[in-house]
């Protein structure tokens, strides 16, 4: 019998997904489309690789196996998989065409929904995915202020402007890699040092885990304008989950352009490029940011459907409560069990994470015992706790309870060699990083 969500005596039965795995490793490096859902983040011979369906906050894998899931697409199901009002949407509109051969309505009035909703939206462009909305937005910044250098701070995706900052950067020219540096959060003084009057644009996640120090993000835009740059806001995460309107609503924060993305669309590729109307207009004389699929009806309408029940629903309010319960619970049971120096969840509700450092055990350790033990449960987790409109109170209370089991065996495991204790492969590194990187300060050029 496939586990199900509940305390299975047992790991998964995930041969299936193995078998997928061995077909997927000769025609498809390296296996996955995003590293985030690859085996490298899980617990390799425990969890399973490969889903196959999802309903409200469950997943099934291709074993049968079933999941509460707290990874959601990594961020884009937003009010849970299969939500009515979305795939009625969906559903309709595929009765009448995709990809059409003029432009369609739904642009514009999807347009008119983000405008109504996002403080900075004063006009809209659509594309499919984050990194495409943040390179356009780079694109746009440096055609409008005429300059050529970019400041970051966060994750912004995989195009070359951005790449060039973090390890996996083979392919990307050097010229390219000197025109970005990066900045630290909550440090205004690292983004003083790196300004000048060649960069063209200051961007920014404005929340990652880490709360931002009062003033900082309104001292990030006073920055950048006083140097004549733009402030952009990368809203991919954040962007309606935050509030309706991103944290750009959340902090009282407008931007000149932000990016948004994951949460719009309840799991169609969108994403959206807004701002300022006089920025903006750029768009329509010289910059070239256009795409066949900008258009495509199949996401707009499940993106019009989704931030239609945003609208009238409280769907942000929802998510913030569930996951301050769940990142509050959690912190709770580590100081129980005596791990309150070991592991620790922060963040906002919307999106936690959960952070493990012991100086005598490999954290990626401790966070692959915890994971194993959560998967055995029926929970699929890789350190975050993305929410969904169809969590539900019991499915915390249900998370707490395995949260409880699962800390426990890790401090068991900590007496000891901990990496005796895993039943697989652990979690590996990942590259993606915040702060601290490729810091370039003016003087240094």
């Amino acid at each position: 019998m496939p586990n199900t969500v509940g305390h299975n005596d047992h790991d998964p039965d995930i041969s299936i997904s193995d078998e997928w795995y061995a077909r997927a490793v000769g025609v498809q490096p390296p296996v996955t489309q995003v590293l985030a859902k690859g085996p490298t983040q899980f617990v390799n011979g425990v969890a399973p690789k490969y889903l196959a369906r999802g309903e409200g906050a469950r997943v099934w894998d291709v074993d049968g196996n079933e999941y509460l899931d707290y990874h959601m697409g990594v961020g884009p199901v937003s009010l849970g998989y299969r939500h009515p009002a979305v795939d009625r949407a969906i559903k309709d509109q595929l009765d009448s065409g995709i990809t059409f051969s003029l432009m369609h309505p739904l642009e514009v009035e999807v347009s008119e929904l983000v405008r109504d909703l996002v403080p900075a939206a004063e006009m809209v462009r659509f594309g499919k995915s984050g990194a495409e909305a943040t390179s356009a937005a780079v694109r746009l910044a440096r055609a409008y202020t005429g300059r050529e250098r970019v400041i970051s701070c966060g994750y912004h995706g995989w195009h070359d402007w951005y790449i060039g900052t973090l390890p996996p950067k083979a392919g990307v020219p050097q010229a390219v890699q000197d025109l970005i540096s990066t900045f630290a959060y909550n440090d205004l003084a690292s983004l003083e040092a790196a300004i000048d009057d060649q960069t063209a644009a200051v961007i920014m996640e404005p929340m990652t885990f880490d709360w931002p120090d009062p003033g900082f993000l309104a001292g990030v835009r006073e920055i950048a304008h006083r140097h004549g740059a733009l402030f952009i806001l990368d809203e991919i995460w954040t962007g309606f989950r935050w509030a309706l309107g991103g944290a750009q609503e959340y902090f009282d924060i407008v931007p000149d352009l932000a990016t948004v993305s994951k949460g719009m669309g309840n799991g169609v590729p969108i994403s959206a490029l807004v701002g300022r109307r006089d920025i903006m207009q750029v768009l329509d004389g010289g910059v070239f940011f256009y795409s066949t699929f900008g258009g495509e009806t199949i996401a707009l309408a499940g993106t019009k459907a989704t931030l239609e029940v945003m609208r009238d629903e409280p769907v942000h309010q929802h998510l913030e409560r569930l996951g301050n319960r769940l990142r509050d619970g959690y912190n709770e049971l580590a100081t129980a069990a005596g791990l309150s120096d070991v592991t620790q969840c922060k963040g906002h509700g919307a999106r936690t994470l959960t952070t493990f450092a012991a100086a005598d055990h490999d954290p990626l350790v401790l966070k692959s015992l915890i994971q194993q033990d959560l998967i055995r449960d029926g929970i699929l987790w890789t350190g975050f706790h993305t929410m969904s409109y169809a969590h539900t109170d019991a499915d915390v209370d249900y998370t707490l309870e395995a949260y409880e089991r699962a800390l426990g065996a890790l401090a068991a495991a900590m007496g000891g060699d901990s990496a005796a204790a895993l039943r697989g492969r652990p979690i590996e590194p990942v590259f993606r990083a915040a702060t601290g990187f490729h810091t370039k300060p003016k003087d240094d050029r």
